[in-house]
């Protein structure tokens, strides 16, 4: 993926072949420059929460965050900021259910990442 128009025909694609998500939309676009954007989109989950993916590429580093919330209130998230230098998979790491933040199975590809997490919620839900 080069750009911002690749990274958002990708997110958007992968949402919509899940069977977990229905109302993909896009919260959000902008470009700051040709290998610096961001990009958010949302997408009503089966249970009626939402998933937000926020990816931030200033290549060559991405900053990911894929959160799914309630009724406005965070439920769990995964996200590479750089808060938690003794989990083992810093700087990755994942909020849960019980506000514990623990290592994550993500690398900061979203190609990979994005089918991991939908999967993770699928058997979640």
């Amino acid at each position: 993926m080069n750009d911002l128009a690749d990274y958002l025909s990708f997110v958007v694609s992968t949402l919509q072949a899940s069977t977990i998500c229905q109302d993909i939309r896009v919260a959000e676009t902008q470009v700051f420059s040709g290998s610096q954007f961001l990009l958010k989109a949302r997408a009503v989950l089966k249970d009626d929460s939402v998933l937000q993916v926020r990816l931030y590429i200033n290549k060559p580093h991405i900053d990911y965050a894929y959160q799914v919330v309630r009724n406005e209130e965070p439920i769990i998230r995964w996200d590479n900021k750089e808060h938690f230098p003794t989990i083992a998979s810093f700087p990755h790491h994942f909020h849960g259910l019980d506000y514990k933040v623990t290592a994550s199975p993500l690398n900061g590809n979203p190609e990979q990442d994005l089918p991991l997490v939908l999967d993770i919620l699928s058997k979640l839900l």
